[in-house]
């Protein structure tokens, strides 16, 4: 008997652009439905591949291959995934979707000073690091910071686009959520 595939959301934007939050709300919006998903983290992630991150191109290279390579085998095998990561570059993201029969790119737009503010603001960081915007704009850090050292490639056909600073986070979990119900 086959088992039926999941599906794979990628919530992607800025650092800052509250992709964890959201992504959260998301999760506890999908479980309150009786949707089960798995949540992968780049940030936790990270913890483990490269303990002590340089955030440089191979470095990246390495955590996003490893990240869509364990959200095909979880779609694989029936488990509903949730990446939370910024997949800065369009390739990584466009990888994912060749690699995973329902694939969903949920884009949070923010600008880049709401975005500079949010993270300066935070209290709670999911694992990111912190103060990476003030850091990069006071060359503190080499280039290494998307949208300030690094490109951010903004998806070019997204299933959902979120207007994330106009909206909650429970709004814009609401506004995903109907894109995969719409899918399924």
């Amino acid at each position: 008997m086959k088992m039926p595939a999941g599906w794979c959301v990628w919530v992607t934007g800025l650092p800052g652009s509250g992709k964890s939050v959201v992504s959260r709300a998301l999760v506890e919006l999908l479980n309150q439905k009786g949707i089960s998903v798995q949540l992968l983290s780049s940030d936790e992630l990270r913890k483990f591949l490269t303990p002590k991150p340089t955030y440089s191109l191979e470095e990246r290279d390495i955590v996003y291959v490893a990240m869509v390579y364990i959200a095909k085998l979880l779609t694989q095998n029936g488990v509903n995934v949730l990446i939370d990561a910024t997949g800065n570059l369009r390739r990584y993201r466009d990888d994912a979707r060749s690699q995973m029969a329902c694939f969903i790119e949920a884009y949070l737009e923010c600008s880049f000073d709401v975005c500079v503010q949010r993270e300066a603001e935070r209290k709670e960081t999911y694992n990111a690091p912190t103060q990476i915007y003030q850091r990069a704009l006071q060359n503190k850090t080499s280039n290494t910071v998307p949208g300030v050292g690094q490109p951010y490639e903004v998806p070019l056909n997204p299933e959902v686009v979120v207007k994330n600073f106009m909206l909650t986070p429970q709004e814009s979990a609401q506004r995903i959520y109907e894109v995969i119900i719409a899918k399924k």
